[in-house]
């Protein structure tokens, strides 16, 4: 995805923004979405339409800091070449003096007029749902659901006169994903109470007029509040369906955000789990993937996801300037895949990213000997992509340096008797600006298939993607190297082992919308 854009948002939203070309930036990522400047949060809104992507976000138009939340705007063509659109809708005050900010939420396409907010005829108005964050300085008063609505593909935007259309009373109710129910010729809206980590599902026929179904949760990981849910089908492999329900939630590691997936069944009223979820089953590993939601109305029924790269932790403090801060992860094809562990939520990065950048490496049945950096690839780059198959044979650790100088490295190490994969960034770089951030490493379970580890690394200058068995695992983590050498190398532990194939896709080039 494109990150340094072409021109700024206009402030205001009221004006189309004009060409300009941002500084050199030893951060800023090549093919991951950024803002062209500001703060960043949540994706909001993921919705096609009118044959581009529409993707809005959580945005401050005043600073590279969080607040005075508005929904950000960007279209593309193909999910990589992004052009920076106004800002669509924006914070306002109300009669009391209270503000309300525009947290997260999603869009629809209104094809049959339900809601009547549309001229006779129209077939491609989108209805933007929103949580109004009513605060005054200091004091959280309450949250609740409102609606806008867009004539002419999301570039302008009206609010609903009678908004809000669901609004319960809380100071922690939440993120509504909204879509339709084909069975039932019905939208269903899913929302968290946050503070008691539990979804709670409504339907409604016209999109204004909103009535309870049912709720469900307090399962997973429930150490930190619930966030952000999403519900789809998706076919499984050899027949039927599984309804998938994410939540953005806790870590791994305790002190981190993370999100998580529940696999089950809907039937227009109530979700209903496959088992008891005890134990949580994360989308990713790392530190920094948060608030992942996917596009409705995808072409050929797709099911994609866009999460942001950063952590709560430390998010107002990651070393990338006063101009910019927050992007996302490249986007992710999901499906189901049936593993020697159950059926499985898979994610990989969408295959448009194949068809972007120049191959600069290829190589097959290279021995790859024990010893310290056995061997190093010649190619030094801080944006590629990188795939690889290793078959560990006698080694009994791998381990793959990258964005590698003297004194600098992250590093992904794979221990074979103990299947797991660990990405290191305690000597990536910047790790000073929070301590947290070095504080611990991420590990996942990851079982060898027909004896081979196959790995997927997007590394884009400041953020290290990995998808680990055909995405059967992932982790994403934030990286800041000072030095930039950009080296990348490869070693075997305790015996000799191979890289059975290994490709390398140079994406320096920034891409132009």
């Amino acid at each position: 995805m494109k990150s340094i854009l072409s021109c700024a948002l206009v402030l205001l939203g009221t004006l189309p923004c004009a060409a300009q070309t941002p500084a050199p930036d030893p951060y800023r990522p090549v093919y991951h979405f950024t803002a062209p400047k500001n703060w960043i949060n949540d994706a909001n809104g993921l919705i096609y339409s009118n044959g581009q992507y529409q993707l809005f976000y959580q945005y401050n138009p005043y600073s590279a800091d969080p607040g005075h939340l508005s929904w950000g705007h960007a279209t593309s063509p193909d999910l990589l070449r992004w052009t920076p659109q106004p800002v669509a809708l924006t914070e306002y005050k109300n009669p009391d003096g209270s503000n309300t900010m525009i947290f997260s939420g999603s869009a629809v396409a209104d094809k049959d007029n339900t809601s009547g907010l549309f001229p006779k005829g129209q077939t491609d108005g989108l209805v933007a749902f929103y949580t109004g964050h009513v605060e005054r300085p200091g004091v959280v008063l309450r949250q609740h659901q409102n609606l806008a609505y867009s004539l002419d593909h999301g570039q302008t935007w009206q609010r609903y006169a009678q908004n809000p259309v669901l609004d319960i009373d809380s100071k922690e109710f939440r993120d509504p994903k909204v879509f339709w129910y084909a069975p039932q010729q019905k939208w269903v809206m899913a929302t968290v109470k946050a503070d008691r980590q539990e979804v709670y599902l409504y339907e409604s026929k016209n999109l204004k007029n909103w009535t309870f179904l049912s709720r469900w949760g307090r399962a997973g990981n429930t150490v930190r509040e619930w966030e952000c849910p999403d519900l789809f089908e998706l076919p499984v492999p050899g027949g039927g369906t599984k309804w998938v329900l994410l939540i953005s939630a806790g870590n791994p590691t305790e002190q981190f955000r993370g999100q998580q997936y529940f696999l089950g069944s809907f039937d227009g009223r109530k979700f209903t789990p496959d088992q008891p979820y005890e134990e949580p089953s994360y989308l990713d590993f790392g530190k920094d993937f948060f608030a992942g939601v996917t596009f409705n109305d995808a072409p050929g029924n797709r099911r994609i996801l866009v999460g942001w790269t950063n952590d709560w932790a430390y998010a107002r403090d990651v070393p990338t300037g006063t101009e910019w801060r927050g992007n996302f992860a490249v986007p992710r094809e999901l499906s189901l895949r049936r593993t020697a562990q159950g059926l499985a939520l898979v994610q990989q990065p969408v295959p448009e990213l194949r068809k972007i950048g120049k191959e600069a490496l290829a190589l097959k049945n290279q021995a790859l000997k024990p010893g310290a950096d056995a061997y190093e690839l010649p190619f030094k780059s801080e944006s590629y992509d990188l795939e690889l198959t290793l078959k560990p044979g006698a080694a009994k650790a791998l381990t793959l340096n990258v964005l590698q100088s003297e004194t600098e490295r992250t590093t992904l190490r794979y221990d074979v008797a103990r299947q797991e994969l660990t990405l290191d960034r305690t000597q990536s770089g910047n790790v000073a600006f929070h301590p947290l951030f070095a504080s611990s490493l991420e590990s996942a379970r990851v079982p060898l298939r027909d004896g081979q580890l196959q790995l997927r690394l997007l590394v884009d200058k400041s953020v290290v993607e990995v998808f680990a068995q055909d995405g059967e695992v992932t982790l994403t983590d934030l990286v800041f190297p000072r030095q930039h050498a950009g080296r990348i190398t490869l070693s075997a532990d305790g015996g000799p082992a191979q890289i059975t194939a290994l490709r390398l896709t140079d994406l320096r080039q920034p891409l132009v919308p």
